[in-house]
């Protein structure tokens, strides 16, 4: 376990953090996209599909491979430190007073990349009201996708609520004989594009699709209730379906509502509102505000100037730009996939492109909400 009882909360003042990749074992295979992010000579997909950003969150699997298993860590003169660890010893720096207040010692979101080969298991996740009702738990999963690519030959696609809800009796059948194609005919996939945003509240059954390239935007847990079983030659234990609860537990969980998919009325899609121009060439879009977390895209193609108002992750997701803490001048060039913890107190950070770039922001939501 890495932890650093000597680090003096000065030492993290005035400059942001790069985070180095933080993959974890899924039960679905992918990953090549983020083997050949990291450069690596022979790319290839396997059970390291997704890599997890700036999480406090530890993962949730079969056979952990480590405590720290889905932790972030970063570099600090020379060495390793757990993200967590950082935050505890400077919280306020980190986190600002108001979500401190509001949210207490964590930023109160997970940020993953997600890179599928096979298309992920049906699944479900609770809402915050289940998760703190049933589960003492103080998060349910509410998420969001971000779609960076598709890969060629791969349909794209996301499945999002039963459009065709069967009863809950029904349900149960499907998924204890592991009907596949009874559970299928509950949905109609839905056609995405890089750029898309949508939000799945807790409660939609979903699954990814295969072939897709998203930035996972979500509450800060690992739970989970899988009703199929077996993608891509791996059987799920029992343990791992059903939050080691029984099926007629979990079956509470799902949002057995139609949600009717249309081009001009699907319930899930987040449609970009223009937040503001941050100059003469470069703005910031909207992507999702709400109680949950919130997402911005920057355009940015001249000098900008940003004031985080919170924890802010950054990411970059295409073109280059140079990074300044303007309090510090403490800088760095960020190239494409790379990501940056803003701490809340850092101070105003000037963005100077090398080329056209486009930068995802995740922040936690406002305290007020």
């Amino acid at each position: 376990m890495l932890t650093f009882p000597e680090l003096n909360p000065p030492t993290c003042r005035g400059r942001f953090f790069k985070l180095p990749p933080n993959r974890v074992w899924r039960s679905y295979q992918g990953g090549r996209t983020l083997d050949e992010i990291a450069g690596d000579e022979n790319p290839a997909d396997g059970h390291f599909p997704e890599d997890w950003i700036a999480s406090l969150t530890a993962a949730s699997n079969p056979v952990p491979s480590s405590p720290d298993e889905g932790l972030s860590a970063v570099e600090l003169d020379g060495k390793k430190h757990l993200l967590r660890d950082l935050i505890a010893v400077d919280p306020l720096h980190f986190l600002g007073r108001a979500h401190l207040d509001h949210f207490g010692p964590n930023p109160h979101i997970l940020v993953k990349f997600l890179d599928s080969a096979i298309r992920l298991h049906f699944q479900v996740h609770p809402s915050r009201e289940f998760a703190r009702r049933f589960l003492d738990a103080p998060s349910g999963k509410t998420e969001a996708y971000h779609v960076l690519g598709v890969r060629p030959g791969h349909e794209g696609v996301l499945w999002l609520g039963f459009q065709r809800p069967p009863s809950r009796g029904e349900l149960r059948r499907m998924i204890e004989a592991q009907d596949i194609p009874a559970l299928k005919a509950c949905f109609d996939p839905v056609r995405v594009r890089p750029g898309d945003t949508f939000i799945v509240p807790g409660g939609t059954p979903h699954a990814l699709g295969s072939g897709l390239f998203v930035v996972e935007m979500q509450e800060p847990s690992d739970l989970v209730v899988r009703f199929e079983f077996e993608r891509g030659g791996y059987v799920l234990p029992e343990s791992a379906r059903f939050m080691k609860r029984g099926l007629d537990f979990c079956l509470d969980i799902f949002d057995l509502a139609p949600r009717p998919l249309t081009d001009t009325g699907n319930p899930f899609k987040c449609a970009p509102a223009r937040s503001r121009a941050l100059s003469a060439q470069s703005r910031e879009d909207d992507l999702i505000n709400s109680e949950f977390f919130r997402m911005k895209k920057l355009r940015v193609a001249d000098t900008v100037t940003l004031a985080p108002d919170s924890f802010t992750l950054a990411i970059v997701t295409s073109g280059a730009c140079r990074a300044t803490a303007l309090s510090s001048g403490y800088s760095a060039t960020l190239s494409p996939y790379e990501k940056i913890v803003l701490p809340a107190a850092l101070g105003p950070l000037r963005l100077d492109p090398l080329a056209h770039a486009e930068i995802l922001l995740c922040q936690p939501p406002v305290p007020s909400f």
